[in-house]
């Protein structure tokens, strides 16, 4: 008996399609690829969990955070004295003022200012140079502010200069009874840190 049955012909693909792999279709991502990105992801986690260490040791440690503010006993300064301070790693300069030297600041123009701003953190920034504005609040013989020159960050001498306040023999700035600067090349008046009078011979700085 003759075999009738019909021979199939394999299917082949037209000469001008291409075959396209699993890992060249568009967003697919191969083998080698994935490896290489979990890879890297790895690496990055281990760069970041060696790094952190460095990181941590830069914040602030419970010391430091205790020192952001700090409560000063002022009754043993006598009119025309000062105490230096030392807060957030600052000198910082309080001064009780006689009535002649509140006077002789209150008496100088603020346009006759090399810095018309008070820098007075307990205030609007744009207040100005005012002994008022620079002294404390409600009790104008007493002057605190950061004992660090504008310039270029010396520690100013007390009671010195052409204008009886502060004087910075690195350069030559002299600031007046007021802290504000009034000859030599510092920029800005000495800056009044966050203050409040706790009690009437306690002030908190910070």
């Amino acid at each position: 008996m003759a075999d009738t049955t019909v021979p199939q012909s394999p299917i082949t693909a037209s000469p001008d399609v291409k075959h396209i792999e699993p890992s060249e279709r568009p967003g697919a991502i191969g083998r080698r690829d994935f490896l290489l990105i979990a890879t890297g992801a790895f690496a990055a986690v281990g760069v970041a969990g060696m790094l952190w260490p460095f990181i941590d040791q830069m914040n602030p440690d419970a010391s430091a955070l205790a020192l952001a503010s700090i409560d000063v006993d002022i009754s043993t300064v006598e009119p025309g004295q000062a105490l230096t301070i030392m807060w957030r790693g600052m000198p910082v300069f309080i001064r009780h003022r006689t009535e002649a030297e509140v006077a002789a600041a209150r008496e100088v123009p603020v346009e006759e200012l090399g810095d018309p701003l008070a820098r007075n953190a307990n205030l609007d920034p744009e207040a100005p140079a005012t002994d008022e504005n620079r002294a404390a609040a409600d009790r104008p013989e007493w002057l605190i502010q950061v004992g660090v020159c504008t310039h270029l960050g010396c520690v100013p001498l007390g009671q010195q200069g052409d204008f009886g306040g502060w004087f910075c023999p690195c350069h030559g700035s002299h600031y007046d009874t007021a802290g504000r600067i009034r000859r030599g090349p510092a920029p800005q008046n000495l800056p009044i840190p966050p203050l409040a009078f706790i009690s009437d011979t306690n002030i908190r700085i910070g």
